[in-house]
């Protein structure tokens, strides 16, 4: 009623009750502990990023990757790609307006003041909503105009504002992931206005943003190669001409200050892929982790032949998606072989950090109309959950287990009521079908409600159980095979 007083349709004014509910959610993350909070010397993430717009701001651009008196790259020296780094320098230099204690060379490491911090957390929430916001609307809206009844974008926009993974990890943990993650839903949302350019340039952005997007490569190289070989020769020829261009240009714009010798190029080249870091980042939920308390692959073979084992382990894996995209070049088929193989990277590639699974997570929200949005959900959960040993190490539990729960009871209340609505226009035969999955998904007796289930209380017994002194990780430990079951299992459904 005081939408229509006001002049706003109701589907407007849900649209907004989303959006407001989603940035208080993130303003109340925010208020919590982050990364290294405290804990000197090296603190954590928070001062990873402070420390780059020190520096950024600073030294000369040709400084930034390299080791030097004023930048020690063993505290915190700048390992993702140049867009980081502008992106870097700009907040540096707007913090220099506000205090310039706070990008000190040397003198503001470590610094924690409320004022510092609150101006943290408004970059990250800037950053969300122009780039991550903005994308996730964008490409609801094409889902609700492909979707006479709205339900597949109301799922999307619910999914993309709320997951709370994302949330916890760059509103809590202190990241800025929303941007490369944003710029690969703007990328998606160019692909499906048949704007290849736009999108090749989209996604140059986010892989400049973070390599890991990396993960994505292998589908956005395949889709456009099958567009491009669908046309005749000609136009193929043309079509590849012009991606490969802008490909190069874009590349060539972004790393125009660091081209200026071989020798700069491969020292920002050699900070983006340490290989000398080992095979994975402390308990991360990928097969090789969780069968370390087993097979002990570090021991059986040496850091090449390791590097070898990810590579064809994950190139095969990932083979099937890639040629299915190629053979059928389509943006639903995209969208499902940007989960499948960023999945396949998160599982079985070399130098696997726990927040990597995010790109599989927020590439899933893609796929909400293609498949049951309560599997989406499910997935979604266990990824969250999957990074409870580092959001534990943060003192996020509380904020983890609120925002999970909360995510869980407004997307499964959603799609039950606007599935009842669909139900009540459709015969009997559907009321009588969907009726029993809705059944299935308010009684804890399927195998995913039952795995729900599992993780709070494994959750609860890790927080309240002393582990064995034998076994000091065993909780992490379960938690990370855990999940990576869970992963395997969503493999398997991805790919029918």
């Amino acid at each position: 009623m005081v939408p229509q007083l006001l002049g706003i349709s109701s589907s407007s004014a849900e649209i907004w009750i989303y959006i407001l509910a989603s940035i208080l959610l993130r303003l109340c993350v925010s208020l919590g502990p982050y990364s290294g909070k405290g804990k000197s010397p090296m603190y954590g993430d928070y001062e990873a990023q402070r420390h780059w717009q020190e520096i950024t701001f600073n030294l000369p651009i040709q400084d930034w990757y390299t080791n030097s008196s004023l930048n020690d790259l063993q505290y915190w020296g700048l390992d993702y790609p140049p867009l980081t780094a502008y992106h870097s320098y700009v907040c540096g230099w707007l913090a220099s307006k506000i205090d310039m204690d706070w990008v000190k060379l040397g003198d503001s490491r470590g610094i924690e003041s409320n004022q510092h911090k609150l101006f943290m957390r408004i970059t990250v929430l800037v950053a969300d909503f122009i780039i991550f916001y903005t994308a996730v609307f964008a490409i609801s809206r094409i889902c609700k105009r492909d979707d006479k009844t709205t339900n597949n974008g109301r799922a999307l926009l619910l999914l993309g504002v709320f997951y709370p993974g994302l949330v916890l990890i760059d509103h809590g943990h202190f990241q800025y992931n929303c941007i490369s993650l944003g710029f690969m839903l703007w990328m998606v949302f160019c692909f499906e206005r048949d704007s290849d350019v736009l999108g090749s340039v989209a996604f140059c952005l986010a892989l400049n943003y973070k390599q890991m997007e990396l993960y994505h490569a292998l589908p956005v190289f395949f889709f456009l190669l099958g567009k491009a070989l669908s046309r005749p020769w000609d136009k193929c020829i043309l079509k590849l001409a012009q991606l490969g261009i802008t490909v190069i240009l874009s590349f060539v714009i972004l790393w125009l200050p660091f081209l200026s010798s071989f020798e700069s190029i491969t020292q920002v080249v050699g900070r983006l892929f340490p290989f000398n870091r080992g095979l994975f980042e402390d308990k991360v939920a990928n097969v090789w982790c969780s069968i370390s308390p087993v097979i002990k692959i570090k021991k059986l073979f040496d850091q090449t032949n390791i590097l070898r084992l990810c590579s064809c382990s994950t190139l095969l894996l990932s083979l099937p998606s890639c040629l299915h995209l190629m053979f059928h070049p389509n943006v639903k088929a995209l969208k499902l072989s940007l989960v499948n193989v960023s999945l396949m990277f998160f599982l079985f590639s070399y130098q696997v950090h726990e927040k990597s699974i995010l790109i599989s997570a927020v590439s899933a929200i893609l796929i909400c109309e293609k498949l049951s949005p309560y599997l989406v959900v499910w997935f979604l959960h266990m990824t969250t959950f999957s990074m409870s040993p580092l959001l534990t190490k943060d003192g996020l539990m509380m904020q983890q287990y609120t925002s999970s729960v909360l995510f869980l009871f407004i997307t499964m209340l959603c799609f039950w009521h606007h599935n009842h609505v669909r139900l009540n226009k459709q015969g009997k035969f559907h009321n009588v079908a969907h009726g029993l999955i809705s059944k299935q998904l308010i009684t804890p007796r399927t195998p995913l409600q039952m795995s729900i289930i599992c993780t709070y209380l494994l959750g609860i017994i890790s927080i309240l159980t002393k582990p064995p002194e034998k076994y000091p990780d065993i909780f992490p430990v379960l938690i990370s095979i855990f999940s990576c079951a869970a992963f395997l299992l969503s493999a398997a459904c991805f790919h029918v």
